[in-house]
């Protein structure tokens, strides 16, 4: 059946969970609220979001973008031609489509399409997931009507702040706490035992896999549960510490289940992993990602060490630190409280529904 012509959005971002699941969320929320709307992803071919955008019951196409590599190589070359062609790529798809309104959620995709989209008066959306707002979001802003931010911190390097909303990172919908016991059944654990869920991004982080392999013995021994999740990347290389207190995954399908029978979680400090944490109020570890622009994450998860919501461990010292804070942690059930209940005030559960109505509204603008 054919949706309404007035309830047309078009999201463009992905090549990593942490640009794609805020915008899946909106959309999920736009579609609750709106059943007869439809809906645009537009993104890159061989990144998650080819795979996960239609799992998810939503339109896909693919553009020749690909990001800009800081270290020199011959695919740097091809870059400008790639913006080029992409931007072409999305006026054709816009054109057939006719979004009332375009969400970008910061990816280098975003960058031709949301530029294809402001050129046929598409009203424009931006999310901004981390406290130092990334490049292609800095170049858009002027093109936008709304940028919701996660961070007060943001704001500072925004030129356009009457456009700025501190809405928070919008959140899977159906992520949610359930009976730790249950949980752990559900997960092959022993629910009598401390667990502890590792996370390294939708990729894996192959520093805090190799770290956790080398404290594996030793974190057992002090009878600590694990849920691992490697990556796909990674799984083939550490699938052999599987054993009766390690669950060792390439990815976690049921993500609701392995928060919830966690006692601590080891995350890098994506901005979506900080938001799901938050909104479950989970203690958490954060160990930032050296390898990433603008070295975001660390500023992400300094914001949340300042306000004594999290533990930080840098990259460059897991090996000598994280076995430590683990243990240490683990028999403080005073600091994991605190830890706990000070993370929740950096949960905005609303984010989602926010920006799916502010979507809605500009939607009906004429």
């Amino acid at each position: 059946m054919k949706g309404s012509p007035i309830y047309r959005f078009v999201f463009a971002g992905g090549g990593t969970g942490g640009h794609l699941y805020p915008a899946i969320a909106v959309a999920e929320k736009i579609r609750e609220l709106k059943p007869e709307s439809e809906f645009l992803f537009i993104g890159t071919k061989n990144k998650i979001e080819a795979s996960v955008v239609p799992a998810n019951g939503f339109n896909f196409k693919h553009v020749w973008i690909s990001g800009f590599s800081r270290k020199m190589n011959l695919s740097n070359i091809l870059f400008p031609l790639k913006v080029f062609v992409s931007y072409f790529q999305s006026l054709v798809a816009l054109i057939s489509f006719k979004p009332r309104v375009a969400v970008g959620t910061g990816a280098y995709v975003a960058g031709p399409v949301i530029s294809a989209a402001s050129t046929l008066g598409v009203k424009i959306i931006l999310l901004e997931q981390n406290s130092y707002p990334g490049i292609t979001n800095r170049l858009l802003e002027k093109k936008a009507n709304q940028i919701h931010i996660s961070y007060e911190d943001s704001k500072k390097y925004f030129r356009v702040t009457d456009k700025l909303n501190v809405t928070g990172n919008p959140i899977r919908p159906a992520l949610n706490l359930i009976d730790r016991n249950e949980a752990c059944i559900k997960m092959n654990l022993d629910p009598n035992k401390k667990v502890v869920l590792i996370i390294g991004g939708s990729g894996g982080a192959k520093s805090i896999n190799n770290a956790i392999a080398g404290e594996i013995k030793s974190l057992t021994e002090n009878n600590i549960q694990l849920i691992w999740q490697t990556g796909k990347f990674y799984y083939d290389q550490y699938k052999k510490y599987n054993s009766e207190m390690t669950i060792v995954a390439a990815y976690i399908d049921d993500m609701s289940a392995a928060y919830s029978c966690s006692d601590l979680v080891i995350a890098r400090a994506g901005a979506t992993t900080i938001a799901e944490v938050s909104y479950l109020g989970l203690p958490v570890i954060l160990i930032p990602s050296p390898n990433v622009a603008a070295n975001h994450q660390f500023k992400n998860a300094e914001s949340l060490k300042k306000s004594d919501a999290a533990e930080l461990v840098e990259d460059k010292n897991l090996n000598s630190e994280l076995r430590n804070k683990i243990i240490s942690l683990l028999n403080n059930e005073v600091r994991l409280s605190e830890l706990k209940k000070n993370i929740k005030n950096f949960s905005k559960p609303d984010a989602a529904k926010i920006v799916a109505e502010s979507a809605i509204k500009l939607a009906e603008q004429i």
